[in-house]
């Protein structure tokens, strides 16, 4: 049973799901055979992307992961005794059904009170980062990891559990291809990572009039957008600074790159403004899923002062176009009343993180963050704004 009961279905926009070890490779083609390796270091596997071993994930199996909600405290509280974050993970537990399959999670879902959820992979966050250099190789596993998204979850189980596919841009015709696939097969949410798109010529944003073809078919389809914390690749900005070739590790204590954690989401907020693709696209859905939202003030503060001094260099204004149009989900211990009155109580999403330690191990405990509102814009965060944006 649920840990309390509320008078309206929640719609959590923020769950998540482990992928098992074939989840890269059951559907990779032969030619690929290789790419995506689990060799054994000092015991433990890890994974290998074209043969160089990722810490990102520290065990990419998920065989044995840190329990829901283990960082509850130290986001509460902070961390004054200084621990690592191993001492703040506490004691692993085994992976359950739940956390692999959705008939089981179905289940779970209703033993929590929670009766929708978009759900996202974890193991994908990794993938376009570590292939950046070779766009054709992005696709063909972005691809696989969603053939095997598909027979293993669907893109909606029973209208409760909504997949999130992962499409990735670097060649236009096969970003619309990929999209194509996914909406005959029901998907009613896309992830998209924000960051720069990867090319053969460098890098560039997916706002640009490029990718309009792109984003005209994710309108017309009705389809939500889903900007979630990923490895946006912003550990080369860091490694500048701290002379070192190190990949981004989320689960290590990295003080200097902590301090521009909301970059990679404040740039890819700023390119739908100010590279055009939310005013082309005016009935475009996109929400911004576990970045918080501390991000959005000075944002808007810097959209206000650009504007103010290069008008014409937008299509519109652009503090009102990300007040009117970005769906956010923020953090459990951020100030959601503050929130709802820059982006107004429709564009707020209850997002748990379940069953990841950052997330909430109870879920409908998000409600008590929401004290300050009325009832009714209470069942709008914790539901129906989202079940507006699937639904259509």
């Amino acid at each position: 049973m649920p840990s309390r009961d509320l008078p309206y279905p929640l719609f959590d926009a923020d769950n998540h799901l482990y992928e098992t070890e074939d989840a890269l490779t059951r559907y990779l083609p032969k030619a690929y055979e290789g790419v995506i390796q689990y060799p054994l270091v000092n015991g433990r596997k890890k994974i290998a992307v074209r043969g160089q071993i990722s810490d990102y994930i520290p065990n990419p199996t998920f065989e044995r992961v840190a329990r829901p909600g283990a960082w509850e405290q130290y986001f509460r509280e902070g961390n004054p005794e200084g621990k690592s974050h191993r001492e703040l993970f506490g004691a692993p537990m085994d992976s359950i059904p739940a956390f692999r399959e959705p008939v089981a999670r179905l289940e779970l879902m209703n033993e929590l009170g929670i009766q929708r959820a978009l759900m996202f992979p974890t193991l994908a966050s990794l993938i376009e980062e570590r292939m950046r250099d070779d766009p054709h190789l992005i696709h063909v596993v972005v691809h696989a990891l969603n053939e095997w998204l598909y027979e293993t979850w669907g893109f909606n189980h029973k209208d409760r559990i909504y997949t999130t596919p992962v499409i990735s841009l670097p060649i236009l015709d096969k970003a619309i291809a990929e999209l194509d696939w996914c909406l005959e097969r029901g998907a009613r949410a896309i992830l998209v990572r924000p960051a720069p798109v990867p090319g053969f010529g460098g890098s560039r944003s997916f706002a640009l009039p490029e990718f309009d073809p792109f984003w005209k078919k994710v309108e017309a389809a009705g389809v939500l957008v889903a900007m979630h914390s990923s490895d946006s690749g912003y550990a080369r900005y860091a490694n500048d600074w701290e002379g070192s070739g190190s990949e981004m590790k989320p689960f290590e204590a990295q003080v200097f790159r902590m301090m521009a954690e909301w970059r990679p989401v404040t740039d890819a907020v700023a390119s739908w403004v100010c590279h055009g693709a939310l005013f082309r696209f005016p009935e475009l859905k996109v929400s911004v899923i576990e970045n918080g939202s501390a991000w959005l003030v000075p944002l808007l503060d810097e959209l206000a002062s650009v504007y103010k001094k290069q008008p014409k260099g937008f299509l519109g204004d652009p503090v009102e176009e990300v007040k009117n149009r970005i769906h956010i989900s923020p953090f459990w211990e951020e100030d959601m009343f503050e929130l709802s009155q820059i982006v107004g109580v429709d564009r707020v999403l209850f997002g748990s993180d379940y069953p990841h330690p950052e997330g909430l191990a109870d879920p409908v405990t998000y409600i008590d963050a929401l004290k300050k509102f009325s009832e009714a814009d209470q069942a709008k965060i914790m539901g129906g704004n989202l079940a507006r944006l699937i639904d259509g």
